[in-house]
């Protein structure tokens, strides 16, 4: 019950958000990413400047939304193969969370975003404190949430627990619903391997957050809020 109220909150936080004015960037690109750099994107949010780079529509969805990509269905095939590279700054030094939500109506102008939302319940995972508590260095308030993240790792600095809930969700392929109670922004670095590896000598996700992180993921059903896209386009020039 206590995961269904929260999952439920956090469904009329993204409708509110979605229905709400949001703040556009004072100036904004967005280009296609250069193909050389295969899948590892990168994404930093800085003194009201974000930058993200080889990310795809799917993924840039999601940051703005604040949802897993599994939240995510629809839309055109190219979502998921075209990659690309979005510059924003913002009119004042806005935080990350701001800057985030900034994107929301730049997907809208340059990618023709038009969605609609659904309920839906599916099998996914809670993020929970591990025995012996987080093995994380807490980080100073006043630090943006920046990440550095490739097919097996992730590098983040000022991420709340919440945020990293929604990072963890594409490398397991489900939601993931922060359930650790905690208010406070961590830097860390996690380390797995592939599922497909047999001889790496690295654990594997579920291992290496406990073992490196102090986090357990467990399995449950929860209820989340879906986005379903109704139709996108390929980014105008800049």
């Amino acid at each position: 019950m206590k995961l269904l109220s929260c999952w439920i909150l956090l469904t009329a936080i993204l409708v509110a958000q979605v229905n709400s004015p949001v703040s556009k960037f004072e100036v904004a690109s967005v280009r296609r990413s250069d193909p050389e750099l295969g899948n590892t994107d990168r994404e930093t949010y800085n003194n009201g400047l974000l930058r993200m780079s080889n990310v795809t529509l799917r993924m840039y969805i999601r940051f703005a939304y604040g949802i897993a990509e599994p939240q995510i269905v629809g839309g055109p095939k190219w979502m998921d193969d075209y990659r690309f590279d979005v510059m924003g700054k913002a009119d004042h030094a806005a935080t990350g969370p701001e800057l985030l939500a900034m994107l929301q109506p730049l997907l809208a102008e340059r990618f023709q975003l038009r969605f609609h939302h659904e309920t839906r319940t599916l099998a996914g995972y809670a993020l929970t404190v591990a025995k012996g508590g987080i093995r994380a260095k807490v980080s100073d308030p006043a630090n943006t949430p920046s990440s550095n993240t490739s097919r097996t790792s992730m590098n983040v600095t000022g991420f709340p627990m919440s945020l990293f809930a929604v990072r963890l969700a594409p490398y397991l392929g489900k939601p993931v619903a922060d359930m650790t109670g905690e208010k406070r922004t961590f830097d860390f670095q996690v380390k797995w391997s592939p599922e497909e590896a047999v001889d790496s000598d690295q654990p594997s996700i579920f291992t290496a957050l406990q073992e490196q992180v102090g986090l357990k993921l467990e399995a449950r059903k929860v209820p989340v809020d879906v986005l379903v896209v109704d139709s996108a386009e390929l980014p105008t020039e800049n």
